[in-house]
């Protein structure tokens, strides 16, 4: 029986530290306790233990956990499997996204790793390179969206990572063998490794910034912009000028912060590139170029061409965009001879636990919505006079957007507002000011903790996560002062032209 019980605790979560599996335990014995004495009390407590399920990440996934405490909420009434349908099914663009559009990235990675080669090698400053990653992804995520430009941000530094990890587990074995200096050579490649994880980390952060100071810009950046555009009744270039007087100072802000960190070099930033690891980036690439086929260098071209087909249909939005991720896949599977179902199976291993994840996510949204935890925090807000409305309401929603998600509390307060100028409540003047509010109140300091947007949640659970050692905590730290500086600016520009 013993036997059984112990066989029972180590299957239990796996891996994960006894003091996190208890933990979890603790969590499911609490609250229907809790639900049985306050509801609304029971669900913030739900989202503070999901939050910790998302910050221990690197100790266990957090869908085995979370989705025992999603499952849990619906079994004692927090909320119910229809709501969570209709949750999933409100979000599905996203996942569509993510089944697709992310699958697709992978069939680029010989290109985004060739391109992206040449510009880490070409460029020795690392402040310049770390602007251009920042601004890159702003630019990319203004006209295409933040997920697909955070994929390839991670195909990019997986990609390099491989290529040295490689290189310095064949040369520790080539070492192992018979010669005396093992120890240090190993110690040599044991450093460069854990200075190439730093430098990957602050490139990364910096270009996951730069996402959200892009997607904030435009009515495809975010999945909730789009939202708020049609309620408001805007087009691209509409949507893009009533939100300029906010979002290009803080693109300005943003890129001025991202100089600043590497050049003050604090909170991880500011890591070189070693020189015995650029060493073997140039012989990789040097190798790869002098060995490169007839057939290889078409598949390259293919891809540039196909690129060009995303960029143009996702700067138009001829079709949802993981519907375009689904033609990017037919196309360059197609045109590179890739026809066996396992080599395209591949492609999916990297997004759909993720999607399970959201899907996960989207049932303790649910349980937001059908407790009404925020609705306090809604009356509070509409009760101020006209003028503050509008910074109370990006304090509001930058705050909440931090705990949740962007595209639920965007969602809820477009809602509310559109309903207050149906009803006559406000006019259309200030209804558009609110949108504005709303708009970059959750885009912008929602950047402080993986759970505020789609795309940091998908970086702080991707295969490259743990390799660069990016945990939750690291993560809140690196974009702690880009937190401030994008709020506080954004906060200032509502103020000025609110």
């Amino acid at each position: 029986m013993t036997t059984t019980a112990q066989a029972l605790g180590n299957n239990f979560l796996g891996n994960s530290p006894v003091w996190y599996k208890y933990a979890i335990i603790a969590f499911l014995i609490i609250n229907p306790i809790v639900f049985a004495i306050s509801p609304f009390l029971a669900g913030w407590v739900l989202i503070g233990e999901f939050i910790f399920t998302l910050a221990m990440a690197l100790k266990c996934y957090p869908l085995q956990p979370g989705g025992l405490l999603a499952i849990e909420a619906v079994a004692i009434g927090m909320t119910s499997s229809h709501n969570v349908y209709e949750e999933v099914v409100h979000n599905f663009p996203v996942i569509l996204l993510l089944m697709f559009m992310v699958a697709g990235i992978y069939f680029m990675k010989d290109l985004l790793l060739f391109v992206f080669t040449k510009i880490l090698l070409g460029i020795r400053s690392k402040t310049l390179l770390s602007f251009l990653f920042c601004i890159v992804a702003a630019v990319l995520s203004a006209f295409l969206d933040a997920l697909t430009v955070t994929a390839v941000l991670i195909a990019v530094a997986v990609g390099f990572y491989a290529v040295y990890h490689k290189f310095a587990s064949g040369a520790k074995a080539d070492f192992d063998h018979d010669h005396t200096n093992d120890a240090e050579i190993h110690a040599h490649h044991a450093e460069d490794l854990e200075a190439f994880r730093a430098f990957l980390r602050s490139l990364i952060m910096h270009g996951a910034v730069g996402t959200a100071l892009g997607g904030v810009c435009t009515l495809v950046g975010e999945p909730q912009n789009l939202l708020i555009a049609e309620v408001a009744g805007w087009d691209f270039i509409t949507f893009f000028e009533k939100m300029a007087p906010v979002s290009m100072p803080t693109l300005v802000a943003g890129l001025i912060t991202c100089v600043l960190l590497e050049k003050v070099k604090i909170l991880g930033y500011g890591a070189q590139l070693p020189e015995r690891v650029r060493d073997v980036l140039v012989a990789y690439d040097q190798k790869q170029s002098q060995s490169r086929t007839p057939k290889k260098k078409i598949e390259l071209v293919m891809q540039g061409v196909i690129a060009m087909v995303l960029v143009v249909s996702l700067a138009t939005h001829v079709a949802e965009v993981g519907l375009i991720g689904l033609m990017i896949i037919v196309l360059l599977t197609a045109f590179n001879g890739i026809t066996e179902e396992h080599q395209i199976g591949h492609a999916f291993e990297e997004a759909l636990p993720f999607t399970a994840l959201l899907v996960v996510f989207f049932a303790i949204v649910a349980v937001i919505h059908d407790q009404h935890l925020f609705s306090p925090v809604t009356e509070w807000v509409l009760a101020f006079d006209d003028d503050v409305e509008g910074p109370i309401l990006f304090v509001a929603n930058g705050v909440l957007s931090m705990i949740s998600d962007n595209v639920f509390v965007a969602t809820v307060y477009i809602n509310e507002v559109k309903t207050a100028l149906d009803s006559g409540a406000i006019s259309r003047a200030h209804f558009e000011e609110l949108a504005i509010a709303i708009n970059t109140g959750t885009n912008l300091p929602s950047v402080a903790t993986p759970n505020g947007q789609a795309a940091f949640l998908f970086l702080l659970t991707s295969a490259l996560a743990p390799l660069i050692r990016l945990s939750y905590g690291r993560m809140v730290l690196m974009a702690l002062p880009y937190t401030f500086v994008l709020g506080i600016v954004g906060l200032l520009m509502v103020i000025y032209n609110i």
